[in-house]
């Protein structure tokens, strides 16, 4: 069963992958479906995609249309009222973009998180200053009130790495020299945040590696920055997919796929071959710290 902070999002996207399976072994098409049901397409779409909760009737409909098992339509009608279950990003209304609230619950169900940054720290190893300052350039168009409910979310969205239950995630990143050369506007608080990636370091589920400009290009290092996020078993059901996320002004990618996220393993095992080792990358950063401070 999932958390409160779990939310509904995996559960969500469970469903929507089992009744995607059911109606393609029914050998159903989606306009089909549509049709029988009296819904709109984009409405097949949304739930086999993941991004709506569903209602146990619905769900029975749909398994009756597709011929499923006694069984199989028990287990989702109890998947289904799972989907209704609220995160606690959900209290914060519209500081979360929709798109957004999306990869929130993927984090907070995820057992392992990995970040490739090359232009910014990411949001989970940031300070208040650092992030304050982020919002502010992202989203000129808010006001004070407004950017503060984003940086209460984003911090809100830290403490995952120290809860207990369930255990918190491992957080893997590697950051580009670039991103630690990039000040923000307040220089005392770009050294508190490149101070704070180090300390980071010596939690026990986070590893934060420095990769140097010197070692060059690794491979697609067009790409930019990414999470890959991967999840616990759950038993019985189908695991949740390794899913690949990257986001940008518009809106965000989910990918999950296996040559898709198969893709994008390689280009992390690239990047990880050139950056230093977790105790080197502590040196390099705080090494680059006292650079800073004291020009």
């Amino acid at each position: 069963m999932p958390t409160e902070d779990h939310g509904s999002t995996v559960p969500r996207r469970q469903l929507g992958r089992y009744l995607r399976r059911a109606r393609e072994e029914a050998q159903v098409t989606v306009k089909a479906a549509a049709d029988a049901l009296e819904w709109s397409t984009p409405r097949i779409w949304r739930i086999e995609n993941g991004t709506v909760g569903m209602r146990a009737l619905d769900v029975k409909a749909m398994c009756e249309l597709y011929g499923a098992s006694d069984d199989l339509t028990t287990a989702l009608v109890a998947l289904a009222r799972e989907t209704k279950s609220k995160g606690w990003w959900q209290s914060y209304g519209d500081a979360l973009p929709s798109w957004f609230e999306l990869y929130v619950g993927l984090e907070s169900a995820a057992s392992r998180i990995r970040y490739l940054q090359t232009d910014i720290v990411p949001g989970l190893l940031q300070t208040k200053a650092y992030t304050r300052e982020v919002i502010a350039l992202d989203h000129p168009e808010l006001g004070p009130e407004e950017q503060e409910k984003r940086l209460a979310v984003r911090m809100e969205r830290q403490n995952l790495l120290v809860r207990r239950v369930p255990a918190a995630p491992s957080l893997e990143v590697i950051l580009s020299e670039a991103v630690l050369r990039r000040p923000i506007q307040d220089r005392e608080a770009m050294v508190g945040q490149i101070r704070y990636l180090a300390e980071a370091n010596e939690r026990p589920n986070v590893t934060v590696r420095y990769l140097p400009l010197s070692v060059g290009l690794h491979h697609w290092a067009s790409t930019g920055g990414f999470a890959i996020l991967d999840f616990p078993e759950q038993r019985g059901r189908d695991p949740e997919p390794p899913t690949v996320y990257s986001d940008g002004p518009t809106g965000a990618l989910y990918l999950d796929k296996t040559r898709e996220v198969d893709m994008y393993e390689s280009i992390w095992r690239s990047a990880s071959e050139r950056a230093y080792d977790r105790a080197q990358s502590t040196r390099a950063i705080r090494a680059l710290s006292e650079e800073l401070y004291n020009e």
